[in-house]
């Protein structure tokens, strides 16, 4: 078991056999072990130029006694996670390039079908492991193939420092436990931003490659989708990214610590943050009472106190307000 970070099977069962044992003599281990001397004695002395044994005392036959493994199997295992981690990012690189290289003699391969919800899946998980840069996203409600939730791969990501920028669907910030799903990226490092209707479902991974299903919408057979490489195609779907980043609405978490940039020295609590974040999104009272916990007519007194702080009258006016201080 222990052979990928340089145990050998033989080793292995030496070392595990002096754990148990707590302390042992080499011909207590020759004996329980059914081994000749000098295979035994080579072992040991394998085991002690990894750290694993200590060395014997000076008496004849001295007992031996194992030492902790987690240091030097943890420092060989850590070495094997970088190896393992070079390697990914050298098959990305050569992935890339073979990519590129067939485009350049052949049109065909500037655009990939995947078809079915589980090889797609696998597909957006494999670019988020080897992306290195940033992951920009269109999500819209009812996803087709991974929901938020199962998307564990972009916490790997962003503490890789990956950048993450997702425009989330208003729609599908109604769906329960979606908002928590989306604070719970944006506490991480996520930026999220939210727009009433998005034109498609898309990922774009470093700006190289991009995955946009073909089917518009469920009911029409099993999901499938193009991944596009390198060329103006791609190009036109970053530009289409931005466009609609530049006019979404920014989405807070609310442990952001906030500033009033404006003065006047007032800033909205934890709970108030969130509930500007929902309101400006354009997200329904009633499903915003539904996202924190209340009744309806307390999120319209909450708001109510909001507009009289930010002395305003109407909702579009706490909403400039709201952006002018700096409460999101």
């Amino acid at each position: 078991m222990l052979d990928v970070i340089g145990l050998t099977p033989d080793e292995e069962r030496l070392y595990r056999c002096l754990v148990q044992l707590t302390t042992a003599t080499v011909g207590e281990l020759t004996e329980r072990l059914g081994l000749p001397r000098a295979d035994l004695l080579a072992q040991l002395e394998a085991l002690r130029g990894k750290g694993l044994v200590l060395p014997p005392g000076p008496e004849p036959d001295a007992p031996l006694r194992p030492l902790a493994p987690d240091v030097p199997l943890g420092e060989a295992l850590l070495r094997r996670q970088e190896a393992l981690e070079s390697a990914r990012a050298a098959v990305t690189q050569l992935t890339e390039e073979y990519r590129a290289g067939m485009r350049r003699h052949d049109a065909g391969h500037l655009v990939e079908v995947v078809t079915g919800a589980r090889a797609l899946r696998e597909r957006l998980r494999d670019l988020q492991n080897g992306a290195r840069a940033e992951v920009l996203w269109f999500c819209r409600a009812n996803p087709l193939a991974m929901a938020g939730q199962e998307n564990v791969e972009e916490f790997d990501a962003l503490a890789r420092g990956v950048r993450y920028r997702a425009i989330y669907e208003r729609e599908m910030l109604l769906e329960p436990g979606a908002l928590a799903d989306v604070e719970q990226g944006v506490r991480a490092g996520e930026q999220a931003r939210v727009l009433d209707r998005l034109p498609v479902r898309l990922a774009i991974v470093d700006g190289r490659t991009a995955v946009c299903p073909l089917v518009p919408e469920r009911g029409s057979g099993e999901p499938t989708a193009a991944v596009i490489g390198r060329s103006q195609l791609l190009d036109a779907l970053v530009a289409l990214f931005e466009s609609h980043w530049l006019m979404a609405t920014p989405v807070s978490s609310s442990a952001a610590p906030i500033e009033d940039r404006a003065g006047g020295g007032y800033r909205p609590d934890a709970e108030e943050v969130r509930l500007l974040s929902l309101f400006v999104a354009g997200v329904p009272d009633k499903s915003i009472a539904s996202q924190l916990g209340v009744s309806r007519r307390t999120v319209q007194r909450r708001l109510a106190d909001l507009m009289a702080v930010a002395g305003v009258d109407t909702r579009p006016g706490l909403a400039y307000q709201a952006a002018r201080r700096g409460w999101l």
